[in-house]
């Protein structure tokens, strides 16, 4: 509990003067519980008395049970609410983290195993925050106040009252670490139902494009059977756990019955003292059962902190550097300096020497693997090199905060992404206040624009998740449209043209010639027409610089990019034919 309740004190201590007052309740609370037996005692030794005494008492018990129903109600409701408090900001700084990693973390992570640790994990701590935390003090201190006055009325009595408790101590030691295990397992499992449902359902066009319905929900009741038998585990853990509590408390009852039974009659101890004996025993049934349940939080709590922390434990791989450059404007200078790129299985770059200066376009073609992608990658740093560096006007791009790197830059990657939302909000994602004519102004440049016009709701038509319901041209030109919004310095342009027609793309590249003019650019495209006006062409080979020239340079030199240009040119004369 104290371990748990260590890694999330900032959260608490922020909340300190409402869980001050929560306190406060709680204990005043307890307070008029525990006075509740006293005041019941004293009623009965009185109740033979003449007069009101038996009515002042009645009157005093209704006033505690009022107070003490105050006091509870105010006792939940603000730290309860502070729980639901501490859940939103640890949703805040979990999804703020996430966004800050790399995308190194993304790619050894499932996005499903994510999900969970910020759904189901968040939840398991708000409820040990919570219920877990008001209830462990508050059943502390009803056993606390029950037993000292219990021990001040009698001590010998009090013994039987206590006796459960060293039993009920090895219990929760021996059950709780058995829960927590279990628990950790559980979510864990959990988290691999969760990635399942996630690649299916975000790949159910290929799911059924090959037939595998049957098979993947064979996959995923195997899943859910291991969780289920999981969940039993841990339920039969939970089954004798409680009953052992209650059994327990059983003997004690029976204890102090007899006990207090043959001191009545002896005449050591008064009726009324009896009475409320088994009053406080009745009041400690909730705290021992609630332990139990408490401890049950706190383990689930303190397995799902454990497995949040480990996100809050990942540190970004690229990040901006303590002293950081700033770089308000940039001329857009890309220099590429003895650059290598090793992801382990094999150089993806070696030792790349690339000047590209401001304003000048630069296409790169090459065979697929031949790393293309990871040289523009290295532009907007979403990823470093192993070796070498990257400079931007001079300077090294290690030494700037990639945010501010990021606004230069204007990036259509490979893989087209798009959001559940209007066109227009996927177009404008990035520019903060876009109005809708600049909006438009962007969309006709992409060449996007007579295809929205054709859509019955236009800008406001809805793309659906990932963009479902558009083609996969009309994605990249929507792409496109998004990084010119930004009005860039730079433009990265990764295979951006793939997926439109040669026509299409005829149209899109007069549009872009007049945007592209005075600034830097690098188009990757396995097209020739896409690449022939760039001012410089590069072929890369094996993460190797192979050629470089113009295209009449390169067609003359006869080698990789003129075998690429006779071939797209027989394919453009046969489809003619």
């Amino acid at each position: 509990m104290w371990e748990a309740l260590s890694t999330v004190r900032k959260y608490l201590w922020r909340y300190r003067a409402g869980l001050a007052a929560g306190g406060v309740c709680l204990v005043l609370k307890d307070i008029a519980q525990a006075l509740q037996p006293l005041m019941i005692r004293s009623a009965v030794d009185r109740f033979r008395d003449p007069g009101h005494a038996f009515l002042y008492y009645a009157g005093l018990l209704v006033g505690l049970a009022l107070l003490k129903g105050i006091f509870q109600y105010w006792m939940r409701v603000v730290i309860i609410g502070i729980s639901r408090d501490i859940e939103y900001d640890l949703r805040n700084d979990i999804y703020a983290h996430l966004a800050g990693l790399a995308p190194d973390y993304y790619g050894r992570t499932r996005t499903g195993d994510i999900m969970a640790r910020a759904t189901n994990d968040l939840n398991a701590v708000r409820m040990m925050l919570g219920p877990g935390l008001m209830y462990w003090f508050e059943t502390s201190l009803t056993f606390l106040f029950a037993v000292l006055i219990m021990v001040r009325v009698d001590w010998r009595l009090a013994i039987f009252a206590v006796m459960p408790a060293p039993a009920v101590s090895f219990a929760v030691v021996f059950f709780g670490r058995r829960i927590h295990d279990r628990f950790e397992r559980l979510q864990g499992m959990f988290s691999d139902i969760s990635s399942r449902v996630q690649e299916n359902l975000s790949g159910v066009r290929m799911v059924r494009a090959f037939v595998q319905e049957e098979a993947e929900m064979r996959r995923f009741e195997e899943l859910n059977r291991g969780y289920i038998a999981q969940s039993l585990k841990l339920v039969r853990i939970q089954g004798i756990f409680d009953p052992l509590l209650a059994a327990l408390i059983g003997l004690t009852f029976l204890a102090v019955l007899y006990v207090g039974g043959r001191q009545v009659l002896e005449g050591r101890i008064s009726v009324g003292s009896f009475v409320m004996f088994n009053t406080y025993m009745g009041m400690l049934v909730w705290p021992m059962i609630a332990f139990g349940w408490v401890v049950n939080l706190t383990q689930r709590g303190s397995a799902s902190l454990r497995r949040i922390n480990e996100i809050f434990a990942e540190r970004p791989s690229i990040a901006a550097p303590p002293n950081a450059i700033s770089l308000p404007e940039a001329r857009g200078e890309i220099e590429f300096r003895g650059v290598t790129v090793d992801y382990g299985n094999g150089a993806a770059l070696d030792s790349i020497d690339l000047r590209v200066p401001a304003g000048m376009t630069l296409a790169v073609v090459g065979r697929t693997g031949s790393g293309k992608s990871t040289l523009v990658n290295l532009v907007p740093r979403l990823l470093d090199p192993t070796a070498g560096a990257v400079l931007l006007d001079g300077i090294d791009i290690r030494r700037l905060d990639p945010a501010q790197l990021r606004r230069h830059i204007g990036f259509v990657p490979q893989e087209t992404f798009l959001f559940s939302a209007t066109i227009a909000e996927n177009i404008a994602f990035g520019v903060d206040r876009a109005t809708e004519q600049q909006i438009r102004r962007a969309a006709e440049l992409a060449g996007l624009a007579g295809d929205i016009d054709s859509f019955p709701e236009g800008y406001r038509t809805m793309v659906g998740e990932r963009g479902i319901t558009l083609s996969g041209g009309q994605k990249q030109r929507t792409a496109i449209a998004r990084a010119l919004l930004r009005d860039p310095r730079i433009l990265i342009l990764d295979d951006a043209l793939s997926s439109v027609d040669t026509l299409t793309e005829e149209r899109i590249l007069t549009h872009l010639a007049a945007v592209m003019r005075g600034r830097t650019v690098i188009s990757i495209s396995h097209r020739v027409s896409t690449v022939r006006q760039a001012g410089r062409i590069v072929v890369l080979e094996k993460g190797r610089v192979v050629e470089q020239g113009i295209h009449a340079e390169l067609i003359a030199a006869g080698g990789y990019y003129a075998d690429l240009s006779r071939k797209q040119t027989l394919e453009e004369e046969l489809e003619v034919l």
